[in-house]
């Protein structure tokens, strides 16, 4: 322990980091979808908009879409929620929804098509499309 402490240049000893935790409740959902039960209930039946990530695990552009589309959901505090498909694992849903390639991201509310995004987009032009869908109430 002395030897990591001197190889590391601390003063302080090792026992006295604490690595903070923060236990409060995230501001927004983001989940995956396991069963078209599921689907219905927190999609169809959601009173907030909700937008659905068609993805696939092998599919390049899906895992760069990944991040960026969580980040900007994030900004948005619970405003809107992410639900993600795995075409593969809920090909009925996809074929339900007409989704022909991937990453599709399509926005729901009370259970309606409102909009719908094809391929990777750029940060920017995420942010500005959840906002309209935020912003739209119908």
């Amino acid at each position: 322990m002395a030897a990591l402490q001197k190889f590391c240049n601390l003063r302080a000893p090792i026992s006295t980091f604490v690595r903070g935790i923060s236990t409060s409740v995230p501001r927004f959902e983001i989940f995956k979808v396991q069963s078209p039960e599921e689907f219905n209930e927190k999609v169809r039946n959601s009173k907030d908009p909700v937008i659905v990530d068609f993805f696939a695990t092998w599919c390049a552009p899906c895992r760069m879409l990944t991040p960026r589309i969580e980040t900007i959901i994030g900004e948005n505090e619970g405003k809107i929620k992410l639900a993600k498909v795995d075409i593969d694992e809920h090909t009925d849903l996809a074929l339900d929804y007409e989704v022909a390639s991937v990453p599709v991201l399509l926005a729901i509310r009370n259970g309606k098509v409102e909009q719908r995004l094809v391929g990777l987009q750029d940060t920017d032009k995420l942010r500005t499309w959840v906002q309209n869908v935020v912003g739209s109430k119908k």
